[in-house]
Formats: structure tokens, C-alpha cells, sequence
């Protein structure tokens, strides 16, 4: 008979403890331990073809030259978006975790998914809501006929696993990650131990049948993924789903990929009949103006190995109070007072007694320093108030001493300014090397200094 015992578990990271203690000595964070009975089954695991429990087998080693290697097998969905994030697919055997707000489209991105590849058996497992309401939602999304998805509304592991054997899905994804509770252990569901250890029994599913799991995970109220820290490194995939939801926009990004890129996003459009994924997102984080306006640049930036032109505004005014602000949406805000810095010190602008806004169009979050040229130039039109004209883009990383520092990937930028109808294009001149500029339909303007571009903008 299995023994019980009561362990202390860190609610940050998942470190174990025989005792309460004030600090984690693994994430350094105060208060965070609960006590909570745990069971230990010995050196036996659940199997999921049964729910009994087996001995653990025990591997032996390979020398790595015998091991026989095969491309992973992927499942195109009709979802282009995701399959991009995912890196080409849905990977056989893979474990996905999706995390985001409540209200931002979880849920329906994924009875999407499970209702739209076809050829593919799907199982989604709700602890969350009744076969009704996921009905209903399916009406709604307008792909309730389709024959190859089944519904559970269960909360045990074992009684999933069970129905698994019987449906044998090719697909199964699970929402929520929270609301499942294991017969091994006799805490309750969405407490460190539990999260753990479903995990890890549906990740022992996945790796033994080839099936890939989906899995939908909540969030605290910093943006963390709620459970063990431990949990995102189990899985093989992260992707976070992002937006305000009072805005039809959403952002799919995956945070970690063992199978593909982890720059990678995907963008999605709200309807009352479910995501539409948007192919071409550069139209809609472009505004449309009838006239240029001051303080407004294009800059051409790249979001994994996705090129995207995006709108900078800046607004630069008299400050009304004793302390200049400084704040910027969708920048870094210490990176902008260090192009501030710049502009103040190498080329004389006052700047040190008036207010900085900065702001990215569309709701976007942009790490990439090639915006930097953009950013300037808009900051300079709106002290200026001198419109640049809707026509121009930027790309270009500014160093500290004034000069453009070159981009990767320059010529997926210059494409794409070139298929959205941009007459000029300026970029660092150490980007020319080796390019061939007669392709694109597009004047390039090389330029090696800031003071090159300030001349040819504003004289």
C-alpha cells in the first residue's frame, strides 16, 4: 500500500520541501511554499493504456552512431498562422502549451483547430465547460458538422486515458491543464503536485503513442504561465497567446520550439464566428492617412524570420511640469532615452526639457533594434512638426556614436517595402555588400550616419 505523506511545494518554481520555509532557495521568492499530501507510488508509474500502475522499465545507452534518425512528421493544419509558429506543423508526439488571459480566444483557437484539419481524429477534453456550451461555440465558429471530433467533459486522468483507448484520436488537446487531477496524487486539482504530475503522465502518452497533446494552461496576474516553472520545460512547445481583448487583434508567439524557430508569431482577427488569421499583418499595422503627419514613420522589422512594416508615432512637446516624461507602448523605454541621449549629445537637439512619447501601432512589442532609425526620425519630425512622407521606410540600427549599424536579413526588409508600394527605403550602407539592388522596385538610399538622413529628410 502506497504511503502518504505531507511535502511543502514552491507555487513559483515546484521545489520540494520536507518543511516550510520562508524563502525558495531554488527561485529566491518569499512566501511562496503550500502544503499539500502528496502519495508515493514507489518506482511504478501509470500506464494510460490502463490507468493500472507498471514497473519502470529501465533504457539502456546507445552509442549515438547506431541511433537511426528520421525527419519528424508533421500534420498541416489549414491554419497558416500556427503551422508557421509551430514550425511547419503539428510534430507527431509533441507536447504544446498554450497560455493567455482569460477572455483572449484560447479555447476557440483551439475547438478551431480540433474542428477544421481534416482527416484527423480529434479529442477535446474540457474540465471547464459542458458538451452544451462547447456546441453551442461550435455552431458559432460554423464547423460543427464536421464527424472526426469528439467531445469529453472529464477531469480524471485515468477516466481520459480510458476514453483515449477507446476513440484512439490522432489529435488530443486539453483545456484546461489546471482543472486535471491524477489518482496518484491526493492534492487538489491545480496545485503544483497535480499540474506536475498530469503533465507528466500526458507527456508519457504523447512520447509512447506518437499522438501530439495539446494543452491550454491559465496565467497569473504577472503573465506567467500559473503552475511549476517546471512545466514549461517538460513540454516541447510554449506559445503564448497575447491582445487586449477589447481589441479584435491577437498575437500568437511562441516562447520556446524544440522543433522550430521561437521568434516566430502568428496574427489573428476576432470575429463573431471565431479567429481569422491575418496573412498579411502589415496592412493593418500601417494606418491609413490622407496626408502625412508629423511625428509618423515606417519601419521595416523583423519578428522571427517574418519581415513586417510597421507604423512609429512620437510626440514631442513643451513639458507643462518641473520633470520631462519619458514613456513609450510597444518600445523599450530605456532604449529610447538612449537614442534621446543620442540625439541630444551628437547632433544638438534639445530635447532634455520636453516630454517623449513613443507608441507602436497595432498593439505590437518590438525587440528589434532596427526600428531605431524610424524611431528617430520620428521624433525629430514631431519636434520639427516636419511630416515625412507616407512613401519612406526604415531600417537601421543606431550606435551609440551616430553611425547606421548594419541588419540582418536586409533583403526580406527591401521586399517587402517593395511589394507594399514603398518608393524609397533607407538602410545601412555595410548592408549593400554582395545585395543586388536591380530586383527590387525601389529606390535604396545607403546611408552610414544619422546626419546623412537628417539631410536628406529635413535639410
Amino acid at each position: 500500500m502506497a504511503k502518504s505523506k505531507t511535502t511543502y511545494f514552491c507555487q513559483n518554481c515546484g521545489y520540494e520541501s520536507a518543511k516550510w520555509l520562508g524563502k525558495c532557495p531554488s527561485c529566491s521568492q518569499w512566501n511562496t511554499f503550500v502544503e499539500e499530501l502528496v502519495e508515493k507510488a514507489g518506482n511504478k508509474v501509470p500506464d494510460w493504456r490502463s490507468g493500472n500502475s507498471l514497473a519502470r522499465k529501465a533504457n539502456k545507452a546507445a552509442v549515438i552512431h547506431e541511433i537511426i534518425y528520421q525527419d519528424e512528421q508533421r500534420i498541416k493544419t489549414p491554419d497558416k498562422e500556427l503551422n508557421r509558429v509551430l514550425g511547419g506543423g503539428i510534430v507527431a508526439g509533441s507536447l504544446v502549451l498554450i497560455g493567455g488571459e482569460p477572455g483572449i480566444g484560447k479555447s476557440t483557437l483551439m475547438l478551431q483547430l480540433a474542428l477544421t484539419i481534416p482527416g484527423v481524429k480529434t479529442l477535446y477534453v474540457s474540465g471547464e465547460e459542458s458538451e452544451q456550451q462547447l456546441k453551442m461555440r461550435a455552431e458559432r465558429l460554423m464547423q460543427s458538422s464536421k464527424a472526426n471530433c469528439y467531445i469529453l467533459t472529464e477531469t480524471s486522468t485515468q477516466n481520459i486515458f480510458k476514453q483515449i483507448a477507446s476513440v484512439e484520436p490522432d489529435l488530443v488537446i486539453i483545456d484546461s491543464i489546471q482543472t486535471l487531477h491524477s489518482s496518484q496524487i491526493d492534492s487538489t486539482p491545480g496545485s503544483v503536485s497535480q499540474v506536475r504530475e498530469c503533465t507528466a503522465e500526458l507527456l508519457r502518452f504523447a512520447k509512447e503513442s506518437s499522438t501530439p497533446v495539446f494543452i491550454v494552461g491559465h496565467i497569473t496576474k504577472d503573465g506567467a504561465i500559473a503552475g511549476p516553472k517546471v512545466l514549461e520545460h517538460m513540454v516541447d512547445t510554449v506559445l503564448q497567446f497575447e491582445g487586449d481583448r477589447h481589441h479584435m487583434y491577437r498575437i500568437l508567439r511562441a516562447v520556446k520550439n524544440r522543433f522550430g524557430s521561437s521568434s516566430e508569431l502568428g496574427i489573428y482577427e476576432m470575429h463573431g464566428t471565431g479567429l481569422r488569421e491575418v496573412s498579411n499583418p502589415s496592412e493593418i499595422l500601417l494606418s491609413q492617412r490622407e496626408s502625412p503627419l508629423s511625428g509618423i514613420t515606417i519601419a521595416a522589422m523583423l519578428e522571427g524570420v517574418r519581415p513586417m512594416l510597421i507604423e512609429v508615432q512620437a510626440l514631442v512637446s513643451n513639458s507643462a511640469y518641473g520633470t520631462p516624461q519619458r514613456s513609450s507602448t510597444g518600445f523599450d523605454t530605456k532604449r529610447m532615452n538612449m537614442l534621446l541621449a543620442v540625439l541630444e549629445k551628437r547632433f544638438g537637439f534639445r530635447l532634455s526639457a520636453q516630454d517623449v512619447f513613443l507608441n507602436i501601432a497595432g498593439g505590437l512589442r518590438v525587440e528589434d533594434p532596427a526600428i531605431d532609425l524610424a524611431v528617430i526620425n520620428a521624433i525629430i519630425s514631431s519636434q520639427q512638426d516636419i511630416a515625412l512622407s507616407n512613401n519612406i521606410a526604415f531600417a537601421g540600427e543606431v550606435g551609440l556614436s551616430g553611425e547606421i549599424r548594419a541588419v540582418n536579413r536586409a533583403e526580406q526588409r527591401i521586399a517587402e517595402a517593395a511589394k507594399l508600394g514603398f518608393e524609397q527605403i533607407f538602410i545601412s550602407k555595410y548592408n549593400s555588400k554582395g545585395l543586388d539592388v536591380s530586383k527590387y522596385n525601389i529606390k535604396i538610399t545607403w546611408v552610414a550616419k544619422v546626419e546623412e538622413v537628417f539631410g536628406a529628410l529635413f535639410g
